[in-house]
């Protein structure tokens, strides 16, 4: 519960954005989203998958489940990306795009929080590194999310209430996982793969694309990301050691 409730709070870091330049809060989210994009591979490729094949073996279940993963995140991300294709560009047409983007960001919440719950469920080291894995794709994913409703016509303020009101979703999925996960047979070795898809879903397909973006690529910022990215993997392969 406390891993769900600083991931909650995670939705009102958009505010410390406001002061920034454009230009250095961009360089701030691409070494963040290199960051957890390491982040994410490190928890699917370490902890998660290892966890996978020791409970179910490598067998064909254990790879539809992973590949469920995939196919789940796909679904929810073109639902994303087709409410913020909607940015409305009429002052008085704010009200769908801001109800959508809330929508989107609280089943995805809501589906971090089943995660969340079940990965504890299996052992608190992985409950650990896995919160941690959300944690780090969900800084970047705020930050967004924040913009998205002031630029929708949002106050600041309210723009923060909804945003957390939003990620609090995560508190309900954690919940719903460690009420219903003993009852239910195979829960928590099935969502194990399924996260693990999930995650290398987000990592592969959405946060690394945002990486090539633009036509002009510098080496020093190639570079910084690849480093940024490399750490993340290094970060999870560390606590490894928590579970010794």
């Amino acid at each position: 519960m406390v891993s769900v409730i600083i991931v909650s709070l995670i939705s009102l870091i958009g505010v410390f954005t406001l002061s920034l330049r454009r230009e250095v809060l961009y360089k701030i989210l691409l070494f963040l989203v290199s960051f957890a994009v390491g982040g994410l591979f490190g928890d699917a490729f370490i902890h998660l998958l290892p966890e996978a094949f020791k409970e179910l073996g490598a067998n064909l279940a254990t790879s539809l489940y992973i590949i469920a993963g995939i196919l789940i995140f796909f679904v929810l991300e073109k639902f994303i990306r087709w409410h913020h294709c909607h940015v409305p560009t009429h002052e008085h047409q704010w009200k769908p795009v801001v109800a959508l983007n809330l929508i989107g960001d609280g089943v995805h919440n809501f589906i971090d929080g089943l995660i969340i719950g079940a990965t504890y469920s299996v052992s608190i080291p992985l409950g650990i590194t896995t919160t941690l894995a959300v944690v780090l794709h969900e800084i970047p994913q705020e930050i967004g999310d924040f913009g998205v409703l002031v630029h929708g016509g949002l106050s600041i303020r309210n723009a923060l209430i909804f945003n957390f009101l939003s990620a609090v979703t995560s508190i309900l999925g954690a919940v719903i996982s460690l009420t219903i996960g003993p009852h239910v047979q195979g829960y928590t070795t099935a969502l194990v793969p399924i996260t693990a898809g999930g995650f290398i879903y987000i990592a592969g397909s959405d946060l690394i694309p945002e990486l090539h973006e633009g036509c002009e690529v510098k080496i020093s910022n190639a570079f910084w990301q690849f480093i940024w990215l490399v750490i993340g993997v290094l970060v999870m392969a560390s606590l490894l050691l928590i579970e010794r």
